[in-house]
């Protein structure tokens, strides 16, 4: 089924709001085995989302709007979508005591407008908002089939998970399963080749290859009777992906790297402390942003500037002197000093330039040096990294290090 997804808002237009609702509303309605083949954005225009909602019909049967649902008077999606598809609103009695106890939670005094948001469509299937005052619904007719999502996105993907998927879920042919495989350390393009004969003539599953931030995914989905039979078939194809590429996979589950890592090293109980120069700090915030890894991670130390190396870490004026800050030799000693500091069973340094000046034909910017010891192992690595920019590049670095981080501990 083709699907499009309209977002409604004039202050999306204007630049203030990023619309991070169609990038999400889009990976669902795909999971789901819709094909999204177009995304809109339209202004707080009743005469303009009404020819948006008519081009859309005109090749897709789903049409999912976020915004525009709320109490003011530019507020008209819910009525343009209803006479759209034929219908006419009606008040909602259970919509209305919502908006009226959600008003009573919050000690504020409901505004008259505020009952407009409780007209919804008669032939509705209601959404009832356990975020906001904002319902939302499903309305179908002749074959075409809407669903209307409040626009703050905390809203929108409550009112979705819980009760949009539900919905469209239970209309579907067919379940379909998916599993995300995250590899690091080989390019798209790639990795598109080592597995091109088994996306030539794909009828399903089906895969398909992404790019993001230095890492690549592969999108393995199936569309079975059942729910065994499709996760079956996907399961085989993951293995089948996994014999081409495994040496660069580190989830089949879509887990990023840096939640890969600080899982690994819970479940294992690998005590880990980090020591960053070029990144500023960068590997221990991402790795502190998994619940629960307080268990494991020591501690994060900054050591920008070469004296900082020396006086935090042990790092020799020598080294600095005959190799530079940016080395493998400095990156060693940088990395025995914190273990000899910390006592963690693993780890991990990096140094290097991040960019855009400061390099040399040497030491280009994008350079860098990491070092990871775990127990009595101890690797280490130099990277020229093509010199992006200075974010970019750091972000690269930081990945690098999780992934040697992974490999290491797998």
């Amino acid at each position: 089924m083709k699907a499009a997804i309209i977002s409604v808002g004039t202050e999306l237009l204007f630049g203030q709001i990023t619309n991070t609702n169609s990038v999400y509303l889009s990976q669902q309605l795909n999971t789901l085995g819709f094909d999204v083949m177009y995304h809109f954005t339209v202004g707080d225009n009743p005469a303009r989302l009404r020819k948006m909602i008519e081009t859309a019909y005109e090749d897709c049967s789903l049409v999912v709007t976020t915004g525009g649902l709320g109490p003011t008077q530019d507020d008209l999606t819910k009525e343009t979508v209803t006479a759209a598809l034929g219908d006419e609103t009606i008040l909602d009695s259970e919509a209305l005591n919502r908006i009226k106890k959600a008003f009573a939670k919050m000690n504020r005094e409901m505004s008259a407008n505020n009952e407009k948001q409780a007209y919804l469509p008669s032939r509705a299937e209601i959404f009832y908002n356990d975020a906001g005052t904002a319902p939302g619904f499903a309305l179908e007719d002749g074959g075409r089939t809407a669903i209307c999502l409040p626009g703050p996105p905390r809203e929108m993907k409550m009112m979705f998970e819980r009760q949009a998927k539900p919905y469209l879920e239970s209309r579907s042919d067919g379940k379909i399963r998916y599993r995300m495989i995250r590899t690091f350390g080989i390019g798209e393009s790639s990795l598109e080749t080592a597995v091109l004969d088994l996306i030539d003539g794909q009828t399903d599953p089906t895969l398909a290859t992404y790019a993001k931030d230095g890492e690549c995914a592969l999108r393995v989905a199936s569309k079975r009777a059942t729910a065994e039979e499709a996760s079956q078939a996907v399961d085989d194809m993951v293995e089948l992906v996994k014999e081409r590429v495994g040496g660069y996979v580190y989830s089949c589950d879509n887990e990023d790297l840096c939640e890969a890592v600080a899982r690994k090293l819970i479940e294992e109980n690998i005590s880990i402390s980090c020591a960053e120069s070029c990144t500023g700090g960068l590997f221990a915030e991402m790795l502190t942003k998994t619940p629960g890894v307080s268990a494991v991670f020591d501690r994060g130390i900054v050591t920008y500037s070469n004296r900082s190396k020396t006086d935090e870490l042990g790092v020799k004026e020598s080294t600095l002197e005959k190799y530079g800050a940016v080395s493998v030799e400095t990156a060693a000693e940088m990395a025995r000093g914190l273990k000899a500091k910390t006592g963690s069973r693993l780890c991990v340094s990096i140094t290097g330039i991040a960019g855009p000046g400061g390099g040399s034909a040497e030491k280009p910017a994008g350079t860098f040096c990491t070092c990871v010891i775990f127990d009595e192992k101890e690797e280490l690595r130099e990277v020229r990294h093509r010199n992006v920019d200075r974010n970019v590049n750091r972000n690269y670095f930081m990945l690098y290090m999780m992934n040697m981080v992974y490999r290491v501990i797998s």
